[in-house]
């Protein structure tokens, strides 16, 4: 069998200390892997003036997936280093489903009285390459009293079958139940049609139970009732703001980690932690590197290598659940290497 080629973004910030250890964890299963380092990022843009090269393209031949992590600097503007790397990777490859699990793992703390890991075990799913982050629009008249910048959301009716479609699929092999998140009662174009395509969808899924619900309604039962939550569809922009809840529900955002995917895989997925850059914290070795390491296992769960998949998450559990071993924003004094390092003992115990 030929090894899986996977290409190594480490980013910016903290994103070369976690990556660095995430890919420790996935080494440590003796698989057959090829890695492939790539130096985008702000660094690149200081020297070039781009985020990445314009041939990218060609540096992700025959590469099955892409490890990376958090992009973004101070000294680079957000929407130069986001427009410039992530959403071009995700647009042109057209990685258009977005996963994100939000479980609260034994052992970590979760913010919500009263709930624990039975409570919080829910699946978002975010349409990833149109919505609200388009890039439709423009700006005109820059610089006086009656400048004026347009965002315009574009939904597709194949955009929001195809994303609806996965969210159903899912759901039938976890408990059953499809939450659709819309503002369709104020927003009355783009919303109304994806609870058309929802409704037709549903249709075709007699044993799945669907829901349509207000994205602001949504926010509120995720806090009073993660529990009666399962996959929850939305699009980019509401997808992004409920899975940062998510994040904090689930003990914080470096737990969270998120795949950047076609499900037919015909392009190469991107998986990445949930978190930012975090410059401020950078070089001392107090990143979280759980939601890279989990970001880790699902890409091998989609690279079809489903046992190791499970055994890091696996390990990542017992670690949480039996050392008390947590970075600071857990509670602990641990560093991000001394979590990783767990981890592989973990692994090698199991293995």
């Amino acid at each position: 069998m030929s090894p899986h080629r996977i290409a190594l973004l480490p980013g910016d910030g903290v994103g070369p200390e976690v990556i660095a250890e995430a890919r420790k964890v996935v080494d440590a299963l003796g698989l057959e892997l090829e890695w492939t380092e790539l130096g985008w990022g702000s660094a690149h843009w200081h020297e070039h003036g781009r985020m990445m090269p314009e041939d990218w393209g060609s540096a992700l031949d025959g590469c099955s997936a892409v490890l990376m992590g958090a992009v973004g600097d101070p000294s680079v503007p957000d929407h130069v280093s986001l427009w410039g790397l992530l959403l071009e990777l995700r647009q042109r490859l057209d990685l258009w489903a977005n996963l994100r699990p939000v479980r609260l793992l034994e052992g970590i703390p979760g913010p919500l009285a009263g709930r624990g890991p039975a409570d919080v075990d829910m699946l978002f799913l975010r349409e990833n390459t149109e919505g609200e982050y388009s890039g439709v629009g423009g700006r005109a008249h820059q610089g006086l009293a009656s400048e004026v910048g347009i965002e315009t959301s574009v939904f597709t009716r194949t955009g929001v079958e195809r994303i609806l479609r996965h969210a159903f699929e899912l759901a039938e092999g976890r408990r059953g139940l499809v939450t659709s998140a819309t503002k369709s009662n104020a927003s009355r174009f783009g919303y109304v049609l994806w609870d058309e395509v929802a409704d037709e969808v549903a249709a075709a899924f007699a044993a799945v139970r669907y829901e349509r619900v207000l994205v602001d309604a949504l926010a509120a039962r995720m806090v009073r009732d993660p529990g009666s939550l399962d996959v929850v569809v939305a699009s980019n922009l509401f997808g992004d703001i409920l899975t940062d809840i998510g994040a904090v529900i689930q003990g914080g955002m470096g737990m969270a980690a998120s795949a950047n995917i076609t499900p037919d895989k015909s392009k190469p997925g991107m998986f990445e932690p949930v978190h930012g850059s975090a410059p401020d914290i950078m070089g001392t070795g107090k990143a979280n590197p759980i939601g890279a390491i989990w970001a880790g296992a699902m890409m091998l769960d989609h690279l079809g290598e489903h046992a190791a998949s499970t055994a890091v998450l696996g390990a990542v559990e017992h670690v949480l659940a039996n050392t008390g071993l947590r970075t600071a924003d857990l509670g602990g004094t641990a560093s991000t290497t001394e979590v990783a390092q767990e981890v592989i003992r973990a692994l090698h115990r199991t293995g």
